[in-house]
């Protein structure tokens, strides 16, 4: 090797970087993410790839637009500090369940929190500024970090394909207009085509390659990649589960029709809310996309508790997430109240305790 590059080998040894150089420049490329409850507990940089899997009504939409906000918010604007990222996120809705009032709802909440903080009470705020001018003051950033949401919609797979396709191109777009990139990455939720991509016999185009669900997500996985490649930026994607345990597994779409058939008399013994119960469920994605995925996350709605507000005249339903990839060992308890995610509690799998979070 020394003799290709024209050099001794004391040369071609001798040290490019110290291990403090290495770390400083690592973490200036790509720092980590401070992001809301309950996934703060998990470090997560750029290039990572994040699936959020739970049932419905299991906060999974939620987290990604408490996300979104943070990231649209700047860190700080006109003096005001919010905390914020302040860089664009593209939202790629694949079960048409967007609700674009509850992301405004999400952002004006913290916005108000924001110029709460710096004005806590309304003899000082009535002092500092009038009441017009405040309301100027928040339309005009809310205008400001709605401008780096970045919304596609998509019915099928193939306009999925073509939208990830395009990526490069938005972003670089977005970057000469807004002054930063995609930074965010968010899909709602993957497997919202399964069972159309899955239906229909697997066909074979012109050029000899064969379309299927397996190839459908080989291709969403590739286009992800080459844009991560490019541009290292913090996926985020939503998972709803399909099967339930002793149903059926990823592989099996892969078997002949009889399995199915009696795949389907066993399914009849276990119930929807058996399932959504117990959280065990089986893997139903390739495993193509199984390898994409560096962090998982599994969340859970808990029907037979509840909690309360600080009032204590309403009722709240309360959630759990764990941490499967990397494994964390521990399982929280959460509640959504108005448009914010607030931890109850902790419990330790391993060993087994509890403990509240202030």
């Amino acid at each position: 090797m020394a003799r290709e590059t024209g050099c001794g080998p004391q040369k071609w040894l001798a040290v490019d970087e110290t291990a403090a150089a290495f770390l400083s420049r690592s973490l200036s490329t790509r720092p980590p993410i401070l992001l809301p409850p309950p996934l703060h507990r998990a470090p997560l940089r750029p290039g990572n790839v994040v699936e959020i899997a739970g049932p419905s009504n299991s906060g999974k939409s939620q987290l990604l637009l408490t996300a979104a906000v943070q990231c649209i918010l700047p860190k700080e604007w006109e003096g005001v500090y919010f905390g914020g990222l302040g860089k664009a996120v593209m939202y790629i809705d694949l079960d048409c369940r967007f609700d674009v009032l509850r992301l405004a709802q999400i952002l004006r909440k913290r916005i108000t929190q924001g110029c709460g903080s710096a004005h806590p009470t309304s003899e000082d705020f009535e002092k500092d500024v009038s009441k017009d001018k405040f309301h100027y003051f928040q339309d005009t950033l809310f205008s400001d970090c709605m401008k780096r949401f970045l919304y596609v919609r998509c019915y099928n797979s193939s306009e999925l394909i073509a939208a990830l396709k395009s990526l490069i191109s938005q972003s670089e777009a977005r970057g000469k207009v807004l002054g930063t990139g995609i930074y965010f990455l968010m899909l709602d939720s993957i497997g919202a085509f399964y069972w159309i991509d899955r239906a229909p016999q697997p066909t074979t185009e012109s050029k000899g390659n064969t379309i299927s669900f397996q190839s459908i997500t080989e291709n969403v996985v590739q286009e992800i990649r080459r844009f991560l490649h490019l541009q290292p930026v913090l996926v985020l994607v939503t998972k709803a589960p399909i099967y339930g345990e002793g149903i059926t597994t990823s592989n099996d779409f892969q078997r002949g029709s009889s399995k199915y058939a009696l795949e389907d008399s066993t399914a009849s013994r276990y119930s929807k809310r058996e399932e959504e119960k117990n959280g065990s469920y089986r893997e139903y994605m390739p495993s193509a996309w199984q390898t994409l995925v560096t962090h998982r996350i599994k969340l859970q709605d808990l029907e037979q508790e509840s909690g309360f507000s600080e009032q204590g005249n309403e009722v709240l339903s309360v959630h759990t997430s764990e941490w499967v990839q990397p494994s964390l060992n521990t399982k929280e308890k959460f509640y959504i109240k108005d448009v914010r995610c607030r931890v109850l509690f902790s419990l330790s799998i391993w060993p087994s305790s509890m403990f509240v979070l202030t």
